[in-house]
């Protein structure tokens, strides 16, 4: 294989190479950004860690309205008795098999979003993950909010870092991204070694700019892989993935105790990165919902408990915040199969060792519904403006697309 053959069945001999090669770093390097200045500033400054969860999370039957008859009519075989859920007030509860984000919430270091959507919800999930990652409902777009908040603050490539198997739109910029560095390492074609790739990623004379960096890239690649694998080794869980459900195509299949292992090494070193994204995928439960929406459940339960009390021991970690949302919630009454189709607004999670923990707006009611649809009662875009005021320290209409936060949500730690 030549090398002009090799970048051509890549499919980045063309104008898109550069910001393919640009988000290639090897945890090492990562974690080799940690400088003693940047570790004595580290305690001084917020970070923000985002965990999606792909396939459109049940949200009904993770905050529970525990207290309203509509919610037993609307879903007999799927709803929780009053008796098992986890109370967190008069009206609504967590799923039984949340007990580590119960224990947060008691100790005021978990908050809870009610009602979270956008205007004119769109049930397609790719459509509506581009929303939310995006930040614009009106119309698509090309760059992530904080890809546009690394343009606007010239960020560095490990300013804001994937723990998943591809980069995020959500840190794609029109000039910068995030760094991407895959939980499982890299997998080669049967027809490719690691000794080809090193050697086609070499520079070559006269070749242009993006060519030469898109080899490059692959290149980085290969020796990110070891990296990454040693990494990966030391810090998941072995049963996470075997018993993972599988995920539906719309991403998140690294185990996410494993990716906030990654997340928590970079922390406790002073890494000087700003924003980390992790996901778990899985949760389009159209047919027999309840076992494997609570092994998915159970599984954000143990690895984010587990990643906030970790944060807690150390000044670095204290100034961590959690971010985790779905692309929408599912319909309020069960389907035929068991399960529930895709819906519109659901919770949104924010922990942390100094989250403002509590419930912030308004749960929406079972009675008044869209078409079969709960009415979102909190704009998306008032979260992620409070993450970008609070945590990053940014004017959030510059970054939302001129939107300027209707609500005050005062629940991030500050910078």
């Amino acid at each position: 294989m030549t090398r002009r053959r090799f970048l051509r069945a890549s499919g980045v001999v063309g104008a898109g190479a550069l910001a393919a090669g640009a988000a290639g770093i090897g945890i090492s390097e990562l974690l080799s950004t940690s400088t003693p200045e940047t570790r004595e500033q580290a305690p001084t400054h917020a970070k923000l860690v985002i965990v999606t969860l792909y396939g459109g999370n049940d949200g009904l039957n993770t905050v529970i309205p525990y207290a309203d008859p509509a919610y037993y009519r609307a879903r007999p075989e799927l709803a929780y008795p009053q008796e098992k859920v986890l109370r967190l007030d008069t009206a609504l509860a967590l799923n039984p098999v949340l007990p580590g984000l119960h224990r947060l919430w008691q100790s005021r270091q978990l908050a809870i979003v009610a009602g979270v959507g956008y205007p004119r919800p769109d049930r397609s999930h790719f459509r509506s993950m581009d929303i939310w990652q995006t930040a614009n409902p009106a119309r698509p777009v090309r760059t992530g909010w904080v890809g546009r908040w690394l343009d606007g603050t010239a960020a560095p490539v490990e300013a804001a870092v994937s723990f998943e198997s591809v980069l995020p739109p959500l840190l794609a910029g029109a000039t910068r991204s995030g760094a991407c560095i895959s939980v499982g390492g890299l997998a080669l074609p049967s027809s490719l070694t690691t000794t080809m790739i090193g050697a086609l990623g070499q520079p070559q004379p006269g070749e242009s700019a993006l060519q030469a960096r898109a080899a490059l890239s692959y290149a980085d690649l290969v020796k990110m892989d070891t990296m990454v694998r040693e990494a990966s080794a030391a810090t998941s869980s072995p049963s996470a993935a075997s018993d993972h459900p599988p995920a539906t195509g719309t991403g998140g299949s690294n185990s996410l105790a494993a990716q906030l292992g990654l997340v928590a090494r970079c922390v406790e070193a002073g890494v000087p990165t700003s924003v980390y994204s992790v996901s778990l995928g899985g949760f389009d439960t159209h047919a027999q919902e309840r076992v494997g929406h609570e092994m998915l459940l159970r599984e954000l339960d143990t690895a984010l408990t587990s990643f906030v009390d970790r944060m807690a021991t150390t000044a670095n970690g204290q100034r961590v915040s959690v971010l985790v949302y779905s692309e929408f919630g599912r319909r309020v009454r069960a389907n035929s199969s068991d399960g529930t189709d895709h819906g519109t607004a659901g919770p949104v999670f924010v922990a942390g060792p100094r989250v403002a923990g509590g419930l912030y707006g308004e749960q929406p009611g079972l009675r008044d519904l869209d078409d079969g649809d709960l009415k979102a009662t909190m704009d998306f875009r008032d979260v992620l403006g409070a993450a970008l005021s609070t945590v990053l320290g940014a004017e959030p209409a510059r970054y939302l697309d001129g939107y300027q936060p209707k609500t005050p949500l005062p629940i991030f730690a500050p910078v």
